[in-house]
Order: C-alpha cells, then structure tokens, then sequence
C-alpha cells in the first residue's frame, strides 16, 4: 500500500478520497487555487499546497503545477477523482514518466477510451453493440449533412469526440438545426476538453440512461457491480441517479453486465470505471467508457457494501480485486440527488454565491457527500455542485420516502439550490412510474412553479462573525498552515497579513442581505443578464429586428453554457456586450425597443 497520495481534485470528491484514504492508514496531500484556501478538502488533508498564481480556473488543469507539489510533497501515487484531468492521458503518461502512480486505468486505455470515435470503433471490434452513428469524426457540416442523408437521419446527436459529462453534446431535430448544433457541439469540445471534433449518433428520443460499474485489477480479473438509472437530466448532464434501475431485470442485468466487462478486457483496464449505455425497448447499446470513478458511484457502494474508492486505491497498489463476480449481491435501492447552484425555476440558471447557514440532514440510511460548509463560497469558475445526497432503503418506494425527508431536513441558506426542485419531481406520478420525466425537465412552467420561497434573513452576523474570526490560514513558501488564536478576536480581523509573500485567506462570514448581488430581471425594454459569467457568443447585432424567444447571447457560467433568449419582440436599440466579456447578474446584456 502506498504511504502517501495527492489528490488533483477539490469539492467533494477530494473529501471522499481523503476519507477513503485515512481509512486505509494512507497520507494525503490536497492541492488548492487561491479560492480555495479555506475549503474543506485542505483542511482535511495531511498536507496541503498551493498551486501558485494565475487563473483559479486552471490550477487543477496545470500538469507542471500538480508535477510540482508531487515532488515537493513526496507522494507516491495520485488520486484524480473526476473532471479536471481525471480523464487525461497525458497527465497520466507524465505521472508514469516520473515514476508516479496513477490511481486508474493505463494512460494507453484512457486514450483508447477517451476519445469517443475511437471506443466506438474498439467496441464495435469486440461485438459490443453501438448506438447507430460514425466511428470516425466528422469534419464539416457538409460532411454531416452527407452522412446524415445517407445513413443516420433526423434527429441526430452531436458529440464531442473528447467530451463527457453532458459538455459537447447538441441535438439537431431537422437540418435547419444542424449548423447551430455541430458549431456548438465543436466550442464546448474545444472549450472543455481541447478537442473540437465531433461525431454523429441516431437520437434517440426517450431512452433511458443504464450505466454499469466495473472494478478491474492487472491480475486479469473484471468484474460488475450492476447498473445506475441516470436518465433524469437537464442539458444531457445528471440530477438524479438510482441503484438499481427500476427497468433492469435480472436477465438484462447479465447481458449489460457480461458488454460492460468485456468493454473494459478490450481495452485491458485497471481500476474503477462506467461503460454508459442507452436502452430503448429492451435494446441495450454502448454509449461511451468513463475511465474513472463517477460522481454517482454513492448509490452503487450503498446497494453493494462495496467501497469502490478503496478498491481502486487498493488495484493502484498492485493488489488483486478483494471481491469476485460472485460476491456481488444488490440488497435494497438506493437513490442520489445531486444538490446544485442553480435555479431550476429559471431554466437551471447558475446561481454562484456564498453559503449561509448549513445543516446536513441525517439519521438511518442517508449519506452526504460534500466539500462545503457555512460560509463556503460557490463560485462561478468551477462546477456548481454543493453535494451529493444519497439515500437507501428496502425498496424503491421506501428510498423515495426516506429521500423526501432528507430533503425537507437539508438547510442552505443564502444560496438558490436544486433542492426545491428534487422535492418536486420526487413527489411526481411520473417519478413513482419510474418514467424518465424528460416533459416536466423541459417544461419551463412546471419549472418555474418549483421555486422556493424568499428565505428568512435572520443570521446573527456578529455571532457569525465571532465564531469565524478565531482561525487563521497562512502559507509559507505555498504550504498551507493552520493557526488558532486563543481569545477574543480584534475588531476589524477581516484578514491576516500575507505572510512569505502570499496572501492568506480572510475570515468570511455569511453575507448580510443588503451586500448579495442582486438577481437579473430586468424590466421594459432591457434585457438583463440571469447569471455572472463570460460571453461566449453574441448572435445579434445593433440596430437588428428580434422576434420574442430569438438568441440573443451565450453566456458561460459554472461550466455550463447559457443560452440568453429576447424577453420581447423588437429592434436591439443597445448592445453593451461583446464576445470574451465578462457579465454579472444584474447587467444589462442588451436594450430591445419596440
């Protein structure tokens, strides 16, 4: 076993391999930008470093940064967790070059399975049916056009040849969507993952979306741990994932299960992975190979008893799988929902901000998976995950019960969250009827009936105050150190001085009401931005007749890509916006007059 692992992630997945870790008597180094001085994964480490300046959005993504407190630290092997570069097998050939463990699949098979024409290809090979589309990218929109006419047909799927996670993903229902889709498709693939080439798939138009689990060791053994239900989604990304899926019966299970094995002997993998697939009448095909532990991994630990981080730490080290195939035994269901910032009453806008009071809920069979706690900041540079709620119990419908009152029990304060809407869609006929709710996610005004009401404002801001004002962060040459001060704290202790040339983190409290950035409604002619963010996109010009709904810009926020629509018909009489800029709530994005 190894002595110590850095872990180049941060959130919630970084705690849960700190966790896993300090369980397995192993030390750990976390890695953090500059916002992330105070979060709970640093503090939880054994060890923690800075990844030095520049833009916080990137620090994760820097190889030599990461190669840096590798080596300052000591640490034998590294944990990727998911997103960042979890999936990049250049960072894991640099790690192999250095001598490094990488807590994964072999850089060759994250290559092999990476890139998404490239599994199709390899899975198609070994007999593993795939959805109907191209093994090989397509380069123009004519050439999608082509191969549209001759073999596809409407609707298609778009896909980022290196994408995952809903990121790179467009559907065109006719051509005259075609274009807009392949270009979107193509940014998003450039944008997060450096790849702007795309492929096509049939779309399918209501599937569900069954993914399988697999653990696999470099002594030859692969196994299943049975399938995820993850077909609640908004914009192709996940809300809520089940274990196991209600429309898998135990003969599917096999048949998914001996595909999913045999993906991952096909292209020798090691360690914790997800071969995602669609199933239509009863029809099960290959999606694509997540080559990593995925965030809903929660529901199929809480069905199996089995500790997948660990496992995967454990194959890392050399060990062979501590389970076998017949050893796997499902009992009960579980369910997660994944508690984000955003605003499903407004299309899931982004709603970056600062925690206020946070309580998690508790009691028999309900986990939290998190990386926050009061006076956390939820920032618009990186993912909006606040947690993962997991629940289990006896069946599906107990879990849903049990569910339901976790929700009611989680309190976030000064914060918009999915909470509101998770409760909503639980208390559905479709939900009971195991459908995919694809009509209600889409539907903006059953959406906009699952906001939450105004919150009280009632934090006692000087208690706050005195609670936060007592600990103290500071870094020497990039290490982070913690200090306590004994007794009262001083007035004004709102920071700390930098110390070796850094600055340290200052003391935070919850924002008082009067200093929360105001929401974007805007009022008569102008059009105001929803969210904070970065322009991606300006589809109009001044002096240009709109009609109401027409695309008037894109805006990135929290990884997510926002399409901003005109509130009214009319002529853009302003247009204060420009490509590359930056927007916050509240900002006028453009005048339309009548």
């Amino acid at each position: 076993m190894f002595s110590k692992i850095l872990i180049a992630n941060r959130g919630e997945i970084a705690v849960r391999i700190i966790r896993a870790c300090e369980e397995l008597g192993v030390a750990t180094v976390a890695v953090y930008s500059e916002p992330d001085r105070d979060a709970p994964h640093v503090r939880g480490a054994d060890e923690a470093y800075l990844l030095g300046p520049g833009p916080a959005s990137e620090s994760y993504l820097v190889i030599d940064k990461l190669l840096e407190a590798i080596e300052r630290s000591g640490a034998e092997a590294v944990h990727p967790g998911y997103g960042f570069l979890a999936e990049n097998a250049t960072f894991a050939k640099a790690l192999e070059d250095h001598g490094i463990v990488f807590i994964g699949p072999s850089a060759s098979a994250i290559a092999a399975m990476g890139s998404k024409t490239r599994a199709r290809e390899l899975m198609a090979r070994a007999g593993v049916p795939i959805v109907p589309g191209t093994t090989e990218p397509v380069q123009s929109v004519d050439d999608a056009r082509r191969v549209i006419a001759d073999t596809v047909g409407y609707p298609v799927a778009i896909k980022a040849a290196g994408g995952g996670g809903g990121k790179g993903f467009r559907v065109a229902a006719s051509e005259d969507e075609l274009a807009g889709a392949f270009e979107g498709a193509a940014r998003e693939g450039e944008r997060f993952f450096g790849d702007a080439t795309v492929y096509l798939e049939r779309y399918l138009p209501d599937p569900r979306h069954v993914e399988v689990q697999v653990l696999a060791d470099s002594h030859g053994n692969v196994i299943h741990l049975g399938e995820r239900d993850c077909s609640l989604q908004r914009r192709h990304q996940k809300l809520i994932e089940e274990a196991p899926a209600p429309a898998v019966d135990p003969e599917l299970r096999e048949r998914i299960g001996r595909i999913a094995t045999e993906a991952a002997a096909a292209v020798s993998y090691t360690g914790a992975g997800t071969i995602e697939g669609l199933l239509q009448d009863e029809e099960y095909f290959f999606l694509e190979m997540n080559t990593r532990v995925q965030v809903e991994h929660c529901v199929t630990e809480m069905v199996t008893g089995i500790d997948i981080v660990k496992e995967g730490i454990r194959v890392a080290a050399g060990a062979e799988l501590a389970i076998t195939q017949d050893d796997v035994v499902l009992r009960g269901h579980a369910i997660e929902c994944r508690i984000n910032a955003e605003d499903a009453a407004r299309n899931f806008a982004p709603t970056p901000g600062t925690i206020g009071r946070y309580r998690e809920p508790a009691g028999p069979g309900v986990r939290v998976d998190s990386g926050v706690g009061p006076g956390s900041e939820i920032s618009p540079m990186y993912d909006p995950m606040v947690s993962k709620l997991i629940v289990w119990d006896t069946d599906r419908d107990q879990a849903t019960r049990r569910m339901l009152r976790a929700l009611r029990e989680y309190e976030i304060t000064e914060l918009t969250t999915l909470i509101p809407f998770h409760q909503a869609i639980l208390a559905t006929e479709q939900w009971a009827n195991a459908e995919t709710c694809r009509d209600l996610i889409e539907d903006r005004e059953w959406l906009a009936a699952t906001a939450a009401p105004p919150a009280r404002d009632d934090v006692d801001d000087g208690e706050a105050d005195e609670k936060l004002a007592q600990s103290y962060t500071v870094e020497v040459s990039g290490k982070r150190f913690e200090v306590t001060v004994i007794g009262a704290p001083p007035a004004e202790a709102n920071h700390v001085s930098a110390v070796a040339g850094n600055g340290a983190a200052p003391a935070r409290r919850p924002p008082r009401r009067s200093e929360r950035a105001g929401g974007g409604g805007g009022g008569g002619d102008t059009l105001s931005s929803p969210l904070q963010g970065t322009v991606l996109r300006v589809a109009v010009e001044a002096g240009a007749d709109v009609q109401e709904g027409a695309l008037v810009c894109v805006i990135e926020a929290m990884k997510m890509e926002n399409e901003i629509t005109a509130h009214k018909a009319g002529t853009i009489a302003e247009l204060p916006i420009s490509v590359g800029g930056a927007v916050s709530a509240g900002d006028t994005l453009a005048v339309i007059s009548a």
